[in-house]
């Protein structure tokens, strides 16, 4: 299903699949999020909070909470002191790379060079 079929019956964003996609990454991090887990997995909270760098703790995870209730992202805990947990992306999440392989090609097509 397409943008061009929901064209003129749109009354709320949020009822369409444009909509629910962007609930379940839209924002600031998630994507983020979901990007340096495709590069690094499986990838420990602060490893991720350095990778990230200017999200707080408790933005990071409350961002992971959603993303593991919405199923694009699975949490491992390891039974040891201190505690580890590591998090990795579900199938569901992978479904999204192509997509997001498609952002980074139009970045590259349209950045301008550094200068």
């Amino acid at each position: 299903m397409g943008m061009a079929e929901y064209k003129g019956k749109v009354k709320q964003l949020q009822d369409t699949p444009f909509g629910y996609t962007l609930s379940v990454i839209g924002g600031k991090w998630k994507m983020v999020i979901i990007y340096l887990l495709a590069e690094n997995e499986p990838v420990r909270f602060n490893d991720l909070k350095r990778q990230i760098g200017a999200i707080t703790y408790k933005t990071l995870s409350s961002q992971l909470k959603e993303l593991e209730q919405d199923g694009m992202v699975e949490r491992k805990e390891y039974p040891q002191v201190p505690p580890k947990v590591e998090y990795r992306l579900t199938d569901k999440a992978r479904t999204l790379l192509p997509m997001l392989e498609g952002l980074c090609e139009w970045g590259a097509q349209h950045q301008s060079p550094p200068k």
